[in-house]
């Protein structure tokens, strides 16, 4: 990658540092950035987070041994150690994501919602992928270092950018615009998450919608037109509609649930209709599809890019992943859950033929509501018909408890993994087709690489 070319002396003027080196070195190009001590490359700034684990100030002296131009620091570095000194490294590196990204002319699309942020981004940038060549946000690198991160890793022969931009808490979205300064921003949905900090869908929203802050008067919205909270607000700026309703502005029709093998409809724009098929696993793949579409619209792509780019998209791990084992099919959607995206994985494995299985654990960050919440989940599996209910974690239990109240199959709970193993040879069958999914701190990676090997 070929960054734009930024120099030290630019470092110094867009973080308002001082500099502590070579003079000489002041007007030297950086050839790109990084915070981990295993990625320095020649030329590159090193930036010196301080982790919970281990502080990259400790780090900076071997990076500019391996090569590292410069280090970004709050604490001065050893003599002969060249390195721009910041008061928050997390404030300057952020500033200097938003100073690099003015020296951008291409165009940003920002993905900001409460559930398929990710599995957006990717469908977007793959429709995109069809004109331009795109950066994408890396994994889910989506918060207040993720971003600069992504921003600063756009380099010259990029021609677009998808930016995922994930908050838990108020002002945080305004300080992500103010970086990305998205030309168009996609609203996948407002949902029941981080509500310890954002309390009800109101504060979701007021939160989310900080972003318009910071784009420009012919920025783009691209918006969920199904969703209650998003359809009832006043947006700013120009606002594309996509959903299965009539009123969208692009709506799925003859949408054609294929099970493991996708979904197939028509995307309807206006007068003109054209076929897509999207490779991946669950009916909520539908609004990412549209989504895409909107923003491929936007761009001009025609009906033919449009569609192939969504024929382009692959699920990634823990985003309803399909592991087809010897035994078991696995659907891993294990990556984060909320109420929202948690009750749309239990109505997709309803859909599925065979015995129907869901391991199922805490959601988190949903006090005070996090009771009722859980409950009203397991109460929708039930009324779903999910064939057994496993449950791991003491929120999980309200959801047991829902899901017994409106079935009679059978539901367990277990107190951690390790009992969930010992107990799976009496519970799976061969051929059962299992979801996995809960809030990312429950790792319920380790229930995937499990049922992977599992032989019933």
């Amino acid at each position: 990658m070929a960054m734009y070319p930024i120099t030290i002396q630019d470092i110094v003027a867009a973080t308002g540092g001082e500099y502590r080196g070579r003079p000489e070195k002041l007007t030297a190009a950086v050839t790109g950035v990084t915070h981990d001590s295993r990625a320095v490359t020649p030329g590159c700034l090193f930036v010196c987070i301080k982790g919970e684990r281990a502080d990259g100030h400790d780090f900076a002296p071997a990076a500019q041994q391996d090569g590292a131009l410069c280090a970004l620091a709050e604490r001065p570095l050893p003599e002969g150690c060249d390195h721009v000194l910041v008061p928050s490294v997390v404030d300057a590196f952020q500033e200097l994501a938003a100073f690099y990204r003015s020296r951008l002319d291409i165009p940003v699309v920002g993905i900001i919602g409460s559930v398929g942020k990710t599995t957006t981004k990717e469908m977007t940038a793959a429709v995109l992928g069809r004109r331009f060549t795109v950066l994408k946000t890396p994994e889910n690198l989506n918060n207040q270092l993720g971003v600069p991160v992504t921003l600063l890793s756009i380099g010259q022969e990029h021609t677009a950018a998808v930016i995922e931009m994930g908050i838990s808490d108020f002002h945080e979205m305004t300080r992500l615009a103010y970086m990305v300064r998205p030309d168009v921003v996609v609203f996948t949905n407002i949902g029941y998450c981080h509500l310890e900090k954002l309390g009800d869908l109101n504060g979701v929203l007021k939160a989310k919608t900080e972003v318009f802050q910071f784009v420009s008067p012919d920025a783009v919205a691209v918006v969920n037109g199904d969703d209650a909270m998003l359809r009832g607000y006043d947006f700013p700026v120009r606002c594309v509609t996509y959903g299965l309703g009539a009123d969208c502005d692009l709506r799925a029709e003859n949408a054609e649930n294929c099970g493991f093998d996708g979904l197939k409809c028509d995307i309807c724009h206006n007068f003109d209709s054209y076929p897509v098929h999207i490779a991946a696993f669950g009916e909520h793949m539908l609004y990412a599809a549209l989504a895409a579409a909107a923003v491929g619209d936007v761009f001009k792509l025609t009906p033919a890019e449009i569609a192939a780019g969504i024929g382009d998209y692959r699920t990634i791990d823990g985003r309803a992943n399909l592991i087809h084992t010897a035994s078991l099919t696995v659907i891993d959607d294990c990556y984060n859950a909320n109420p929202n995206s948690m009750s749309a994985a239990l109505r997709s494995l309803a859909g599925v033929d065979g015995r129907r299985v869901a391991i199922l654990g805490d959601m988190k960050e949903l006090e005070p509501s996090a009771e009722p919440l859980h409950r009203a989940v397991g109460e929708l599996a039930g009324e779903l018909g999910i064939d057994l209910l496993i449950t791991i974690g003491t929120l999980a239990e309200h959801l047991n408890a829902g899901f017994r109240s409106r079935c009679a199959n059978p539901a367990y709970s277990f107190a951690d993994q390790a009992a969930l193993f010992e107990a799976l040879p009496a519970l799976l069958r061969k051929g059962d087709t299992v979801l996995v999914k809960a809030s990312h701190s429950m790792d319920f990676g380790a229930i995937v690489e499990k049922l992977k090997t599992y032989d019933a």
